[in-house]
């Protein structure tokens, strides 16, 4: 029968055929990237940006690796939805620079996590993971709750942010520390109705002000965008 023609053609011709499957996969890639920039999503103007602690623990989210093991993506497929609630919207991801997708999961996905657990409970799974989840492979993360926030650090990324286009208000960088020490001071009061005694400027404090902001504003993302809720 002889050999097909794209055998002849293209898979016979190595250089040939490296450039016409680039430019293949090149026109795949620009039908889905440059509608991304082209098309305003009505939804992104309900969606909040992070507060000063919660960049605080997103820079620190980000430093120990977390997106190694947590994704943050929940995927419109029944398993995903039933484990993890309902699937990712792309507007809830307009401030996120950069994204925190995360490429696998050894342990579960976190976009939902906002308000799924107590702060005291987010506070001992970090200090010891098998305290609250009997069998995880999570190592602890206690030198945390000794760390502090360096208020200068993060008015450096929220600085950075701003200038990115994130919507901070013109004065955002100069209230950063009264803005640290106020939502810090409203989560250690939380903690210590459980008992735990920890300075607001800990770094876990951030993580836990952090983790307990991703998924809480689906609603708006949802209803901007004509979604069910």
């Amino acid at each position: 029968m002889g050999d097909h023609w794209h055998r002849r053609l293209l898979e016979g011709k190595a250089a040939l055929f490296a450039v016409v499957t680039t430019v293949c996969i090149s026109i795949g890639g620009l039908v889905e990237i440059v509608p991304l920039f082209l098309i305003e999503d009505p939804a992104v103007a309900n969606i909040e940006p992070y507060t000063p602690l919660e960049v605080a623990g997103r820079d620190i989210y980000v430093r120990e690796g977390c997106y190694v093991c947590h994704s943050q993506m929940v995927r419109p497929m029944r398993a995903e939805t039933l484990r993890y609630g309902d699937w990712s919207r792309s507007a809830e991801y307009a401030w996120d620079r950069p994204f925190q997708l995360g490429s696998r999961r050894i342990g579960p996905d976190l976009h939902r996590v906002g308000g799924k657990y107590s702060n005291a409970w987010h506070y001992e799974h970090m200090l010891d993971p098998r305290a609250t989840t009997p069998g995880s492979v999570m190592p602890p993360y206690s030198w945390l709750a000794d760390n502090k926030v360096d208020p200068a650090d993060v008015q450096a990324s929220v600085g950075a942010l701003a200038s990115l286009g994130t919507p901070y208000p013109d004065d955002i960088v100069a209230k950063v520390p009264d803005l640290l020490a106020q939502q810090g001071g409203a989560i250690v009061a939380d903690l210590s109705t459980a008992g735990v005694t920890v300075a607001p400027d800990a770094e876990i404090v951030a993580v836990i002000a952090y983790l307990q902001k991703l998924g809480t504003q689906r609603g708006k993302a949802q209803v901007a965008s004509g979604g069910a809720q």
